[in-house]
Order: structure tokens, then C-alpha cells, then sequence
């Protein structure tokens, strides 16, 4: 068989798949990277090839790889269908064919509020009393950002069925988060939200790792920063995530077997 030298090869393909996926791996120098709704497929190889190798086995290979991986998806992340946040099917739910997005997200009308997506609720009107701790270096102020549209539901002061402008619900959210009583409610026995966790606290504190630098553990490699915080700042969708993509008990974003998830951060 003719042989000859190659310096580099390299095939990518990339797939669009309909279920959400965060998985990587590399598999005799094939790197492979399942991620949200595309597989990409990156073979690279220096060495020496036989034209029919090329031509034939790594093309067999290929197809192979394409083949499992599309299918290994299926064991592979989550999404909001059937997940905790899916009332398509809830009897308070009298959306035209049941939607499952239009409880919180409208594409039209939508309620303009600070980082949300076209946003179809309201926001709480309620105060609250964050945690506090004498051994606790950051200070939590009141809830910002992502975690008072998660507190619209969660806090037992607006309905379910209350989005799109309707009010007056009755159906609200069992095990409301803040004991809301006269509009006021006590998160002082909630792990801390709304403050800034940067490598200026982890220092300061000494008990938590450095979220620039230190790796979540989540598919892709991020840092904490990355893939956890919001504009710097620890939020409910820190530690949960509302669309459910790892398909973990209480929507949350890493399993906190052995509290792997507390001790993504605190260095203990």
C-alpha cells in the first residue's frame, strides 16, 4: 500500500440534536464534546497513514463515533420537559396547548425586568431579612437580580397562574422560601444570596476557594466564576438550575453527593 508522511489532519462535524447535552471526552486522540443541543467531533492525528486507512478505517471510525455519541445523549443532561418547572400538564396552566415556557417567558408583551428574558411575571413586592453570621466575612443584602424572579414563585406571594398579566391566582407554590408574612419575609435561615464572591472574599475569608481560578467540576471546565455566579455575584441559580440541564433532584447544578456541591466552594 502507498504510504505517506502527514503532518496534521483534522475532521470536524457538528451535529444538532434536539436534547441538551454537557458531556467531553477524548477517546485514542479523538476529542469529543457533547455540548447544549450539538455534538462536535474533532478528530486531529500526527503520524503516519496508509491512504486506505484513511480513506477506510477512519472513516469507519468516524461514522462509528457519530453513531454513539448521538445515541449516548440520550443518558446525557436534561431539559425543562418533565423536569420540576414543566406545567404544561398543571391544571392552573390554561395556556394554548399547554405550554410549558409561558408561565415565566413571553414573546411578546413581555414585563421589562433587570436580567430577564423576555420576562411574563411579576416581580415580588415583598422585603426580606438575608442571613447573617458572625462568622460569615460576606455581607448578603437584600435579593437581586435572577434570584427575585425565582422568589416571584417561590416566596408564596404571587400565584402560579398569576403571568401574562393575569391576577388573582389561588394556586401558589408548596414550601414558599422566606416565611413572607405582611410583606415581609425572613431569609435568615437560608444559605446567603445576592453578594459578591470574588477573589477578594475568598481571601479575606480563608475558607472558600477562589472563584476565578478554581474549577466547578461542571462539563466544559469552567470556574466557579464561569459557570456558577452571576455577574460576580452568588444567586439561587448558583446552586440551582431553573431549566433542570443536569437532570438532578431539586434542579440542582452539580449533585451534591458526599456534598460535592457545598464543597465546590467552601474549602473544607
Amino acid at each position: 500500500m502507498n504510504r505517506y508522511q502527514t503532518t496534521q489532519i483534522v475532521l470536524k462535524f457538528t451535529i444538532f440534536l434536539h436534547a441538551p447535552v454537557l458531556q467531553a471526552f477524548t477517546y485514542s486522540g479523538i476529542f469529543i464534546a457533547l455540548r447544549t443541543h450539538i455534538i462536535v467531533i474533532e478528530i486531529t492525528k500526527t503520524n503516519t497513514l496508509t491512504k486506505t486507512l484513511l480513506a477506510m478505517k477512519n472513516l469507519r471510525l468516524l461514522f462509528t463515533l457519530l453513531f454513539v455519541a448521538a445515541f449516548a445523549t440520550v443518558g446525557f443532561g436534561q431539559n425543562i420537559a418533565g423536569s420540576a418547572h414543566d406545567f404544561s400538564g398543571a391544571t392552573w396552566n390554561t395556556s394554548i396547548g399547554d405550554q410549558i415556557c409561558i408561565v415565566c417567558h413571553t414573546p411578546h408583551n413581555a414585563t421589562p425586568v433587570s436580567g430577564a428574558v423576555l420576562w411574563n411575571r411579576l416581580e415580588t413586592a415583598a422585603t426580606f431579612t438575608p442571613y447573617t453570621s458572625g462568622t460569615m466575612t460576606a455581607t448578603a443584602g437584600a435579593p437581586s437580580g435572577t434570584s427575585l424572579l425565582c422568589l416571584s414563585c417561590h416566596d408564596g406571594t404571587i400565584a402560579l397562574e398569576d403571568f401574562g398579566g393575569a391576577t388573582g391566582g389561588t394556586n401558589y407554590v408548596a414550601n414558599p422560601i422566606g416565611d413572607v408574612t405582611l410583606g415581609v419575609g425572613d431569609l435568615s435561615n437560608d444559605h446567603p444570596i445576592s453578594f459578591t464572591y470574588d477573589a477578594t472574599l475568598a481571601t479575606n475569608d480563608g475558607g472558600l476557594y477562589d472563584p476565578t481560578i478554581q474549577l466547578s467540576g461542571m462539563p466544559g471546565g469552567g470556574t466557579i466564576d464561569d459557570d456558577l455566579l452571576n455577574a460576580g455575584s452568588l444567586e439561587c441559580a448558583s446552586c440551582h438550575d431553573v431549566h433542570d440541564s443536569e437532570g438532578l433532584p431539586s434542579l440542582l447544578k452539580i449533585d451534591n453527593a458526599g456534598s460535592a456541591l457545598c464543597l465546590t466552594c467552601h474549602n473544607k
